[in-house]
C-alpha cells in the first residue's frame, strides 16, 4: 500500500490528475467514515472530505514522503473536524429567530442525521449504544476513541496524525475507554 502511495503522491506531484484521483478513491471512504464517526452529520463529513482533498491537492508539495501518507490525510481530516467541533458550540438559543433567514430558528438548524429504517436495521441496538456513547466523548477523547477503535490506527499513527506524544495518546484512550464502561455500563 505505501509503494502504490508513494508511486501516486510522485505522479500526483508531476501534475498526473488520475493518479490524484487513484489517491481520491483510496482514501475517499475512510476520511468519510473518519469524519461521520466525529461529527455525526453526513453532510458534514462529506464537505470534510471534499475540503480534506482540497487541501491535500493545494499542499501535495508539503508532503513528507518520509512520513505515511495516509497519517498526513488523516491528519488534515482530523483537524477539520475538530475545527468543526469547535465551531458547532452554541451561542444562540434555539428558539431565537434567525436574522438571515425569516421564519427559521435555531430548531431548523439542527442537522438531521439522516436515517432510514434500513439503516436502523443494519447496526444493532449495542453498536447504537456504543455509537451514542462515543459521540457523547469529549472532543479530546472522542477524536483518539474513533482513530483506534474504528479507523483501526495503532497509538504511534495517531500520535502522529494528532502531533501529540504517545503518552498522551495511551492517557486518552486509557481515560476514553473508562469514560465509555461507565456510560456503557448503565446501558447495556
Amino acid at each position: 500500500m505505501e509503494n502504490i502511495e508513494n508511486r501516486l503522491t510522485k505522479l500526483a506531484l508531476k501534475g498526473d490528475q488520475r493518479a490524484f484521483a487513484e489517491i481520491v478513491e483510496l482514501y475517499k471512504d475512510k476520511i468519510y467514515h473518519l469524519a461521520y464517526r466525529m461529527l455525526s452529520n453526513r453532510h458534514e463529513a462529506e464537505d470534510v472530505v471534499q475540503e480534506t482533498f482540497l487541501r491535500v491537492y493545494k499542499n501535495l508539495d508539503r508532503y513528507d514522503p518520509n512520513q505515511k501518507f495516509s497519517t498526513w490525510i488523516y491528519r488534515i481530516a482530523t483537524n477539520l473536524c475538530i475545527d468543526r467541533l469547535r465551531k458547532k458550540k452554541p451561542t444562540y438559543s434555539l428558539d431565537a429567530d434567525m436574522n438571515d433567514q425569516e421564519g427559521m430558528d435555531g430548531y431548523s438548524m439542527i442537522p438531521s442525521d439522516n436515517r432510514t429504517p434500513e439503516s436502523e436495521m443494519l447496526l444493532s441496538e449495542t453498536q447504537q449504544t456504543i455509537y451514542q456513547a462515543i459521540d457523547s466523548l469529549p472532543s479530546k477523547y472522542k477524536s483518539v476513541m474513533i482513530l483506534r477503535y474504528l479507523q483501526d490506527l495503532s497509538l504511534q499513527e495517531i500520535s502522529d496524525v494528532l502531533g501529540m506524544p504517545v503518552t498522551t495518546i495511551k492517557t486518552r484512550v486509557h481515560r476514553g475507554r473508562e469514560f465509555l464502561r461507565k456510560k456503557l455500563e448503565t446501558k447495556l
